[in-house]
């Protein structure tokens, strides 16, 4: 190296033992890493399964927190951002026949997401089943302590429609319900799904199980003979036509029973943060109070069949008593 005529002796001098002593100080670095004790491996994750295709790249969202779950808040009853396997902790968990599965860089901003395939003329292709709070049954496992009675709810996930999409809304999505018996006898639902009448549309469809006394009269499953119908409520705008396939959306959902013997409840959705619908004035269950909002559900069937082999995921599931907002 060529030295200024101008650069004095001492400064070469004090040059060389600054880079004596960094070089003294790497190597001592060294040293002390190779004698310090590994760090602690994390657990071993159930495999996941690849990705046949993932979202185009100006459908991917910025990547989220790493594990939105790690750090959950006060409020929150649950979280599934299924960076980590937890379906043990679902009561109900249908693969379809490993067709709704936890996959690899399939989620929000390449995340693990909850994959979907539809099978071309099948109505089922996988659901999630999760329970909390008490219930009338211990099939009914529940993910926390299971010694609340919920009367009021929300719950947020994200969902995207694989580009390629055939067709539009997805049929049935979600649902909250109250099971007042072992034989899964419903006091209430409240059903977030495709609209029957323009499936353009995404719909508010809440029931109630119970008489004008609060006496469940519905006997098992879906009793739709028994069920009566509150009054449905379409989303503001068409969230599930062509226009948002390849897009991820945030839905929020918030239900609030009725006070007893009042209809002051409540049913509505929130969109990417925009309220969508809104249905209020409801009796969900009159004076009933046996049980609380003791289940949720993530699905995918519809009833006349899927039209192709489309493709939905679903991600970042939180359910809580306050309301959650979207991911930065």
């Amino acid at each position: 190296m060529m030295f200024s005529k101008s650069r004095s002796l001492a400064t070469l001098g004090m040059t060389i033992r600054v880079a004596a002593l960094s070089l003294f100080a790497a190597a001592a670095t060294i040293v002390c890493s190779s004698s310090a004790a590994s760090p602690v491996q994390p657990p071993v994750q159930p495999p996941v399964h690849p990705v046949d295709s993932v979202p185009p790249v100006d459908s991917v969202p910025p990547t989220p927190p790493a594990s939105e779950c790690s750090a959950p808040k006060a409020a929150w009853i649950f979280c599934d951002d299924f960076e980590i396997d937890r379906t043990s902790k679902y009561y109900e968990y249908d693969n379809a026949g490993g067709k709704f599965v936890r996959t690899p860089a399939a989620g929000y901003g390449g995340s693990v997401g909850m994959r979907a395939t539809y099978t071309a003329g099948q109505a089922n292709a996988g659901s999630l089943h999760l329970a909390f709070g008490r219930t009338p049954s211990s099939y009914f496992k529940p993910a926390d302590a299971g010694t609340a009675n919920y009367r009021e709810l929300y719950w947020r996930f994200y969902v995207y429609r694989q580009s390629g999409w055939v067709g539009n809304g997805p049929g049935k999505m979600t649902r909250v319900t109250i099971f007042a018996k072992a034989d899964y006898s419903q006091a209430m639902i409240a059903h977030g799904w495709t609209s029957d009448t323009d499936d353009r549309y995404f719909l508010l469809d809440p029931a109630t199980g119970t008489d004008a006394n609060g006496n469940v009269v519905t006997v098992g499953y879906n009793d739709f003979t028994r069920l009566v119908w509150l009054g449905a409520m379409p989303s503001a705008q068409a969230e599930e036509d062509q226009t948002h396939v390849g897009k991820w959306a945030c839905y929020e959902f918030h239900v609030k029973l009725n006070a007893a013997g009042q209809s002051n409840g409540v049913f509505e959705l929130t969109i990417n943060g925009q309220p969508s619908a809104r249905k209020t004035g409801l009796n969900f269950v009159s004076s009933y109070a046996a049980y609380g909002i003791n289940a949720l559900f993530l699905e995918q069937y519809q009833n006349d069949g899927a039209p192709a082999a489309n493709v939905r995921v679903f991600d970042n599931l939180v359910v809580s008593t306050q309301p959650i907002g979207c991911l930065p």
